[in-house]
């Protein structure tokens, strides 16, 4: 057993993937991809800015020889799924030289990675958004419009084993990262030998007293954004309860204490209605 720092802190997941080894092994089991790359960049911005917002991302690497560009971003939980699609349209644009070619000279790939959020759709793990050109009729890919598979891979962390389809690498790397929220790993339980590396890169004995003090501004961050989560599903469901109560009463049918006992709303919250 060992001990490690957990992944769902943007500091450790940066620190693990831009070491060159474990980006590139991490990308050819979920990309399909072998990267030749010499580096992986970390709060890579483009100067001068695409678009309207200014954009950062985590973990940039561009593979001139095969033309590919792939990011990873590490998601929060309130993190949208239109943010990362902006992300990636971004980088796509970027690439384009001028107005006189629009062809996309490099394929862009972004691997996303939720570590404390579950998949909008059960039982996949790993969702795919790409822009493949479909038949209307038939839903049927037309070959070779793009020549280029650009594509999002969304990857949801927390529930490792909700997903039986998953294939055994991306399994493992997904397994590792969701293992590494308890702060301890198992070693013996991998056989990939880059995940034995990942827990060495990330064990607690390799953290600087920066990272210490980057994670517990992260770990503030946190607890401020679920209060915040917690507070808005309360007053959605006080607004869903008053809903019923104006209905209720509106019916006629019942007193106003019957409509408080139902709803749990207080007799003057009801009578305020």
């Amino acid at each position: 057993m060992i001990k490690i720092e957990s992944l769902q802190y943007d500091v450790i997941f940066k620190k693990a993937f831009r070491n060159v080894d474990l980006f590139t092994g991490l990308v050819k089991d979920f990309a399909g991809v072998q990267l030749e790359i010499e580096e992986v960049e970390n709060d890579k911005v483009f100067f001068p800015a695409v678009g309207n917002v200014e954009i950062k991302f985590d973990l940039f690497a561009e593979d001139k020889k095969n033309r590919l560009i792939v990011e990873a971003q590490h998601a929060s939980r309130s993190d949208n799924f239109d943010r990362f699609l902006y992300y990636h349209c971004t980088a796509m644009v970027e690439t384009i030289p001028s107005s006189k070619n629009y062809h996309f000279p490099i394929t862009v790939i972004t691997l996303v990675f939720f570590t404390n959020r579950r998949s909008p759709s059960p039982d996949n793990n790993i969702l795919v958004q790409d822009f493949e050109m479909k038949n209307f009729k038939d839903g049927q890919v037309v070959n070779d419009v793009y020549g280029r598979r650009h594509r999002i891979i969304f990857v949801f962390t927390n529930d490792p084993l909700g997903d039986l389809d998953i294939p055994e690498p991306c399994r493992e790397w997904i397994e590792a990262i969701d293992d590494s929220l308890d702060e301890q790993a198992d070693e013996l339980d991998y056989h990939n030998p880059l995940i034995k590396r990942l827990f060495q890169v990330i064990s607690k004995d390799n953290t600087t007293p920066a990272e210490r003090a980057r994670m517990k501004e992260e770990y503030n961050q946190q607890l401020v954004e679920m209060e915040a989560f917690k507070k808005g599903q309360k007053q959605a469901q006080s607004e869903k309860l008053r809903e019923v109560a104006r209905n209720l009463k509106a019916n006629g049918k019942l007193t106003k204490e019957e409509i408080a006992s139902i709803t749990g709303l207080t007799l003057e919250e009801v009578q305020a209605l």
